[in-house]
């Protein structure tokens, strides 16, 4: 893998970010987001979740059907057991063709049963991939749990550094900005396969790391 030469981000221009699943790495993001500026619409198969995620970010969030959320968001977030990844396909895969999708979904055995065997074999984000075709997915946020995202977020420099898988560049591009505008420092850790190397469970899981400690600890080049 190589690391992708980028600029320092700047702030950047409001977003409308739709968010499937609502609950607790949903409803973080959503909040981050908000902070920097974005606009948030939440959904959620539980209407609590939604009702709950937009009482806590405020005036920048509002709730809707996934299907409105897709339709509002210049990105997605979709965060939701692993397991549910083929309903929503089934719902919303064809209004996700073309979108910029963040994907921290995990595959967990004991959870999301057979389909979680082969897609932790596979890379996670490559069997996400072939769950849902045509969207533009990235790679950011899988390998911590939300209290250390929502802990670390932001904090003085240097920041937490979260790594960023991409097959598209405009796509990455975005995710890139996004993990920025959420308080992290953002490092390219090459495509959607390479993004192994981070999945949950591995060497760097949990770790908190500045973006050099990360780079060194995935062997990617400054």
């Amino acid at each position: 893998m190589s690391a992708l030469a980028l600029p320092a981000f700047a702030q950047s221009k409001p977003m409308k970010i739709g968010v499937i699943g609502s609950g607790r790495i949903g409803s973080t993001f959503g909040g981050l987001w908000a902070k920097a500026g974005h606009e948030i619409m939440f959904s959620d198969r539980d209407p609590g979740a939604v009702k709950r995620a937009v009482d806590s970010v405020g005036s920048r969030a509002r709730g809707g059907s996934v299907q409105e959320a897709v339709a509002f968001g210049d990105a997605i977030l979709i965060a939701v057991p692993y397991g549910a990844l083929p309903a929503i396909r089934d719902q919303v895969g064809a209004q996700l063709k073309g979108k910029v999708v963040i994907d921290p979904n995990n595959p967990v055995p004991n959870r999301d049963g057979e389909m979680a065997v082969g897609a932790k074999e596979k890379g996670a984000a490559v069997s996400t991939a072939a769950i849902l075709p045509g969207a533009r997915l990235v790679r950011a946020f899988n390998s911590w749990g939300y209290a250390i995202m929502a802990r670390e977020a932001n904090r003085p420099a240097p920041r937490m550094a979260i790594p960023v898988a991409a097959d598209d560049p405009e796509a990455l591009k975005v995710g890139m900005q996004l993990v920025s505008d959420a308080g992290f420092d953002p490092v390219h850790a090459g495509s959607l396969a390479d993004s192994k190397a981070y999945d949950l469970g591995s060497s760097v899981s949990g770790r908190v790391l500045t973006a050099d400690e990360l780079r060194q600890a995935l062997k990617l080049k400054p």
